[in-house]
């Protein structure tokens, strides 16, 4: 039982990130209407940006996840403002290769500075409470060995998806935001600034991608190839949960991390491919997703 419960634990840690990262390129294909093939290597971007300001600025884990995020957000937008705006009402297929193109940049001139293999980002030992010595360590809950970082992830993952599915759905923001997708023309009539809100909007979902990969450093270590190990089970997890779903995202890539846990304790072989057979299954009885829309 403590083997299935171990499993339990790593499928929602993955679960976490599938949703942080799943939930970036919902708000990214539902807002804007791309398909952003760079997210993976944003989302490795932020976990080196963590890595740098603590080996260059001695800046540590807890300001990181604001200025990670920010950063890469920043850069984001500006990719946004320079390159993918000239996109719009195209067809998916040039923003996929456009972005497939940059990821492949943005991988590539890592891998030749710093190689293949993971560089160490320590579990931070701040702040101390207790008996605990920061997020480092453990807890015996009787039935496991809870380690407290593992279990911060994945209590402050569900935080920041229910904050973002908040803000996007019940918020006047997020209002002006999904108006100015579906008509652009009178939400400008009222003085809203369409173009900032759309670039404003891909900077939130690339910085969501930056802030799973800060959470993601101390876990897996930082490599260059760390986003592309993911996207494209991520990319599974939206096309499950329907594209453009906020909520779908976040609920399908929790499930999924279980499910797939689950299948590394009962059937080890298939864990590799599980997401992937239930996203065919998925698409044969529902083509928009579980959570999706027609068009």
């Amino acid at each position: 039982m403590q083997a299935l419960y171990a499993q339990l634990l790593v499928g929602l840690i993955n679960g976490s990130f599938y949703a942080l990262l799943s939930l970036g390129l919902a708000v990214i294909f539902g807002m804007l209407n791309i398909i952003n093939f760079a997210h993976g290597a944003l989302y490795m971007m932020g976990a080196f940006c963590a890595y740098f300001l603590l080996n260059l600025a001695g800046i540590g884990y807890w300001p990181a996840l604001i200025i990670a995020p920010i950063a890469v957000g920043i850069f984001g937008m500006i990719l946004e403002r320079t390159m993918l705006q000239w996109l719009a009402g195209l067809d998916h297929l040039y923003g996929l290769l456009l972005t497939f193109g940059i990821a492949l940049i943005v991988q590539g001139v890592f891998q030749n500075y710093f190689g293949s293999s993971g560089l160490p980002y320590a579990i931070p030992d701040y702040p101390k409470i207790g008996g605990f010595n920061g997020l480092q360590g453990g807890m015996n809950l009787g039935f496991m060995f809870l380690p407290i970082y593992r279990g911060w992830v994945v209590v402050f993952s569900l935080i920041v998806c229910i904050a973002t599915w908040y803000l996007i759905e019940k918020t006047r923001l997020g209002a002006n935001l999904r108006a100015a997708t579906e008509n652009p023309t009178l939400v400008r009539a009222f003085g809203i600034n369409v173009p900032r809100m759309i670039t404003l909007t891909y900077g939130l979902g690339v910085g969501l991608a930056a802030l799973a990969g800060v959470l993601s450093a101390p876990i897996n270590q930082v490599r260059p190839l760390m986003g592309a190990d993911l996207i494209i089970v991520v990319f599974a997890v939206v096309v499950i949960g329907g594209m453009g779903s906020i909520m779908g995202s976040i609920i399908t890539g929790f499930a999924l991390g279980v499910i797939e846990g689950l299948t590394k304790y009962f059937y080890p072989e298939a864990s590799n491919t599980v997401v992937f057979v239930l996203m065919v299954l998925v698409l044969l009885v529902k083509p928009t997703g579980l959570t999706g829309r027609a068009a």
